[in-house]
């Protein structure tokens, strides 16, 4: 008897590719949920049942996880420009409740939510926060966050409530290859390109991508049903960080400190421009509030139960530049 699949939501996004990759690798048998009108981005020798639906329509889920043995529900829609948007509310909260409505369904053994950092309290590189620290993200107005927060407590509401056999993992800010889009790894793309004159004051965690998908996989057997773990590694303020990018890609770093209130200022205006044009601008006041702060956590939670490995930074950013190298995009 073949083995029972995992199914996959957001599997073909950043971390979703790397999630199914791992997932293969260790010899199972992988589903992948991509959005309706989306070309598969797996090579056909990895034989990945492919099903098309969008995770907020449930009739388009009907039957999506039915003879899976788990769900990695790994869907997002991390926009963050504009900071409001309703399209975030309905892929991050009413989305994962309508995957937790199929996972109900399904019977399945093992429920794995992918989730952000961002949902607890930060801090300093002294006192990182962690799993216990409640969130901080209101002060922000960002629909991600705050969706992202609602979306968790649903998730352990169900396990509470409904017995959902669900772990939870939270990414941190991720880097690596394969981020088609790009996503996270843009940050790279402006820095080789020479757009970030300057720096701002905060700064956040760093980790490899396929970390965090050997971590997420890892979950599917480890780790405690109810439980949530930070998926991260290094504590950075953008100052180190942009000079180990730049440097691992051979490019002057940025040379000025941006001072909080005229990032701030700057975000404000920003905001004027967008409404006055009807355009996202490049950035935005809640954006500028965010890398005023200091977004640090501990992951050593993950490191103990869930075996999170540690790629250096620098290997991350190397493996990232070189598949934008070699898919033509620098």
């Amino acid at each position: 008897m073949a083995p029972q699949p995992v199914l996959v939501t957001g599997a073909g996004g950043f971390l979703g590719w790397h999630l199914v990759a791992e997932l293969r690798q260790r010899g199972h048998s992988v589903r992948a949920l991509l959005r309706p009108g989306s070309a598969s981005p797996f090579p056909a020798a990895w034989d990945i049942d492919c099903r098309f639906a969008d995770v907020t329509e449930p009739a388009q889920l009907a039957g999506a996880a039915d003879g899976c043995a788990a769900i990695i529900h790994a869907a997002a829609l991390a926009q963050v420009n504009p900071a409001r948007n309703p399209a975030v509310w309905a892929v991050n909260l009413a989305g994962t409740n309508n995957i937790l409505q199929l996972a109900r369904k399904a019977g399945i053994s093992r429920f794995v939510y992918v989730g952000t950092a961002n949902v607890f309290g930060f801090g300093t590189k002294q006192k990182p926060g962690d799993e216990t620290r409640p969130y901080a993200g209101p002060r922000y107005g960002l629909d991600y966050m705050d969706s992202k927060h609602d979306a968790t407590t649903l998730v352990l509401r169900a396990t509470a409530q409904q017995h959902l056999p669900a772990i939870l993992v939270h990414p941190t800010f991720m880097l690596g290859p394969h981020d088609a889009k790009p996503t996270s790894n843009a940050l790279l793309l402006e820095l080789y390109r020479g757009r970030l004159p300057g720096y701002p004051p905060g700064g956040k965690n760093y980790v490899h991508v396929r970390d965090v998908a050997v971590a997420t996989v890892n979950a599917l057997t480890l780790g405690r049903i109810g439980e949530s773990y930070i998926l991260g590694n290094e504590n950075l303020s953008y100052r180190d960080a942009f000079r180990l990018m730049a440097k691992v890609m051979n490019v002057p770093p940025p040379r000025w400190p941006l001072p909080a209130g005229l990032a701030y200022l700057y975000g404000q205006a920003c905001d004027v421009k967008a409404r006055l044009t009807g355009r996202p601008a490049q950035l935005n006041a809640a954006m500028a509030a965010v890398a005023n702060d200091g977004h640090y956590f501990s992951v050593q939670k993950a490191r103990a139960e869930l075996d999170l490995p540690a790629t250096p930074i620098t290997q991350a950013v190397a493996e990232a530049f070189a598949w934008f190298r070699a898919h033509d995009y620098v």
